[in-house]
């Protein structure tokens, strides 16, 4: 039986108006940035890459672990997150600090829907709408053509790739992709060769693990292994590997609109034949 997750409504009493913030979410640490509210951060996680200012305010911890001793030093009024796999250590801060965490966005809307929130949480609601106007402006309108089937790959430690629960998998619906796991009843899942060489994706998209050193020769030599090298994507050359050293698809920021649709559009124009990436 597939299993969801509901949303838990617990009423938080939160600063009025915070004014030292931690953020160990990427997502919403680039939120606040581009919210003209950096200066408020004193704190975030070691994955909080976005914007370059970022790269400046103390690191507290890690993406799923703080550091109580460093949280006592920044002196936080509110510390931020998102649902899922930071709930664990939330649990544990929430019982020294304030904390509140934001659900973790299940679709391109859910993104938007996260930016009206963190505005509301620091109290800078019409900043937070004036964003989502830009960034709602920015988004192309929904792909009504025939799609194409599309495996995407991220490496977290290993290969996953994502379901029905999954704003990435929203955005290649939104792209004119249809996502080979799509329909799959979860977020994310640990994909299986054998089914994926089978379904014979027409383009796959791969993500190398944050920070890696990747080299394509490898890259290339692992899906060979794997039974993936002789599907459609690697005989028309529709393999595309996301660009930078930091997450791409797996970051679900306002650049995810800004950056990472347009760039799913143009391998979808490049493999019609007009100018893409």
């Amino acid at each position: 039986m597939p299993v969801f997750y509901e949303p838990v409504f617990r009423p938080r009493e939160l600063p009025e108006h915070p004014e030292r913030i931690v953020s160990l979410s990427p997502a919403i640490t680039e939120t606040v940035f581009m919210l003209g509210q950096g200066s408020r951060l004193v704190g975030v996680s070691a994955f909080c890459q976005r914007p370059e200012e970022a790269k400046r305010v103390r690191r507290v911890g890690s993406y799923s672990h703080a550091r109580p001793e460093v949280l006592r030093e920044v002196r936080p009024d509110l510390i931020l997150a998102v649902s899922g796999y930071q709930a664990r250590s939330m649990e544990e801060v929430s019982r020294e600090f304030t904390t509140f965490t934001l659900e973790l966005p299940s679709s391109v809307p859910g993104i938007l829907d996260m930016v009206k929130r963190v505005g509301a949480v620091l109290g800078c609601p019409v900043q937070a709408m004036d964003l989502m106007c830009r960034l709602e402006g920015s988004m192309p309108d929904p792909y009504d053509g025939e799609r194409i089937p599309a495996y995407v790959e991220i490496d977290l430690g290993g290969p996953v790739s994502f379901g029905i629960g999954s704003y990435i998998t929203d955005a290649l619906h939104l792209c004119g992709f249809e996502s080979v796991y799509g329909r799959r009843d979860s977020e994310w899942l640990k994909p299986d060769d054998a089914e994926t060489a089978a379904i014979d994706p027409e383009v796959i998209i791969y993500e190398p693990k944050m920070f890696s050193n990747f080299k394509r020769e490898e890259f290339e030599a692992e899906m060979r292994r794997r039974g993936l090298a002789q599907t459609r994507a690697f005989r028309k050359g529709n393999v595309f590997i996301t660009p930078g050293k930091l997450d791409f698809l797996a970051h679900h920021g306002p650049s995810f609109i800004t950056d990472a649709i347009p760039w799913l559009l143009g391998i979808r124009k490049r493999i019609e034949g007009l100018d893409g990436i």
